[in-house]
């Protein structure tokens, strides 16, 4: 009994390293071999395991996953943290439960093959239950740094988070149980040389550049930084942030006046670079048009909008004209939950009220962040915009990308300064670069600006906690790389197959255990019968 109890105690321990091993693949640590590495570990902890085991080895393994790489959230208060961190898991205990079952010792070797495409399945989830889900943790976003990032304009984001999964369940199925220290079964060998044929052909891939239109276009990035610090008080007094922005914007222009840089066709300013409606707000209004007078250029503000509705709020990207008119706009689509807006608010607020936090509960655009920009030289352009957390959306991205020239992101990070978040969020900028073949220009608050070329490269990328301003020249594209579109088929087909696999491996299971015993009632039967 002892010795089962502490070979169970080993084997969670096992879980919970490989977990942190997985999220040191992250930035801001960055050790991307450790992805794949992790996988293997927890499918060989995983071999000979009930589905109850595997479900508490795979949701322990998501607690060291979650808390090495996502517990930044913790400036927001520890228990927030903790559950998110918790629920986090609940996915790869999904994974390790569905990876237990298909690999059970009575079944079949070949069912195997499917257990890579449970990870899909895991992602697929994350991504979009409950709230919209929370796709931050995609084994794809470490592998920017890696030889296999050239395959991203190819199989896109989701595509190469599968073939992450395959390496890793290949070397976790090949390497020697002790319980069963047998010869690897074919399968285990197929998946093995799918995996070595997969990291060739990404290997061999190489980041993509869309078509030029021959004509490019300057874009001053402006980062104003902001009075408080990390946490929910970051932006400072009222207006601050604003105040710090146009002072960032006259340093600009005078690095284009003293030749250090072109001169900008427009001003990008990151997301809440103002914190209060400036359509209701004369002051904030006229900051704006201060900064506007001063570069005689539009400004593309990201701005915290009152509305639509009775204490309700918009995140949004406006056009904001040398006239002073707002001619274009664009909505926040993808907010996250508990941060931007409450769920199930008139339930939970009496029983939390440290949710009042959240503040006016903010409502999501309902379309693509694709507009029609006027620069100072009279051209119109086509401008993808994506505000933040929305880089971490397959959808969003493409569509804001589709038929733009130019890609921008406005971002505030200031709520995480000093963390990992940044850095992640980052690491998914670059990503997405080199998915969908274009450069694109960041700008935030007060962390980690710059240009991200589109084989992931980085130009001027600007430190933490700081102000800084520099006019980048990027060419306008057209078309698509065929990744953005492929990326969601590979980890929808293979989520819905492996998914199929599970339902099938529990009937085949019940159909077995009725065999053996009359009294255990088929799929689909009740227990007491039915009348006729």
């Amino acid at each position: 009994m002892n010795r089962l109890s502490s070979s169970g105690t080993l084997r969670a321990l096992g879980a919970l390293a490989s977990g942190a091993l997985l999220g040191a693949s992250f930035q801001p640590i960055g050790w991307w071999p450790l992805a794949p590495l992790a996988i293997a570990a927890l499918t060989w902890l995983l071999r000979g395991r009930s589905p109850g085991q595997g479900f508490g080895l795979g949701w322990i393994f998501g607690l060291g996953l979650g808390w090495v790489a996502i517990s930044w959230v913790d400036v927001l208060g520890a228990w927030i943290a903790v559950i998110l961190v918790a629920f986090m898991a609940l996915w790869q205990g999904m994974f390790g439960w569905g990876a237990a079952l298909l690999t059970r010792p009575e079944r079949s070797p070949w069912w195997l093959l499917l257990v890579p495409g449970l990870w899909s399945l895991a992602e697929y989830g994350a991504s979009r239950v409950p709230f919209g889900g929370f796709g931050w943790l995609r084994l794809a976003y470490p592998m920017v740094e890696s030889p296999l990032a050239g395959s991203l304009p190819w199989i896109g984001v989701g595509g190469l988070s599968f073939l992450v999964a395959l390496i890793g369940v290949a070397i976790g199925a090949l390497l020697p149980s002790p319980s069963r220290p047998a010869r690897p079964q074919l399968p285990a060998v197929l998946l093995a040389t799918s995996a070595v044929v997969g990291i060739v052909a990404a290997t061999i891939a190489r980041p993509v550049e869309l078509p030029s239109t021959g004509e490019s276009v300057d874009v001053g990035m402006v980062q104003g930084d902001v009075t408080g610090t990390a946490g929910s008080e970051a932006m400072g007094y009222a207006r601050s942030v604003t105040d710090n922005h146009v002072s960032e914007t006259v340093e600009l222009m005078a690095r284009a006046r003293a030749g250090l840089d072109p001169m900008p066709d427009f001003v990008l300013w990151p997301e809440n670079s103002t914190d209060i409606d400036p359509t209701h707000d004369a002051q904030t209004a006229n900051l704006i048009m201060q900064a506007s007078r001063t570069t005689g250029l539009p400004i593309f503000v990201g701005a915290v909008m009152r509305g639509p509705g009775e204490g309700e709020r918009q995140t949004s990207g406006l056009w904001w004209g040398t006239d002073g008119r707002i001619s274009a706009r664009y909505d926040k689509r993808n907010l996250v939950p508990f941060g931007e807006w409450v769920p199930l608010r008139d339930q939970l607020l009496p029983v939390l009220p440290i949710l009042e936090q959240v503040g006016a509960q903010s409502v999501p655009g309902t379309r693509p962040g694709v507009i029609d920009a006027t620069l100072g030289d009279g051209r119109t352009i086509r401008l993808g915009d994506i505000i933040c957390f929305e880089l971490a959306w397959d959808r969003t991205v493409r569509e804001a990308m589709t038929d733009a020239q130019l890609v921008v992101v406005q971002s505030n990070n200031a709520t995480y300064t000093g963390t990992g978040q940044p850095w992640q969020q980052f690491a998914i900028t670059r990503a997405r670069a080199i998915e969908s073949g274009r450069e694109i220009v960041v700008s935030t608050t007060s962390s980690l600006s710059g240009l991200v070329h589109a084989d992931g490269s980085v130009t001027g990328r600007t430190d933490e906690a700081t102000s800084a301003a520099q006019t980048f020249r990027v060419p306008l594209r057209t078309g698509a790389t065929p990744g953005p579109r492929v990326g969601p088929w590979v980890e929808g087909a293979a989520a819905l197959v492996s998914g199929v696999g599970v339902l099938v491996a529990l009937v085949l299971g019940r159909i077995r255990r009725h065999a053996r015993d009359p009294r255990e009632p088929l799929p689909g039967s009740s227990a007491e019968g039915c009348d006729v």
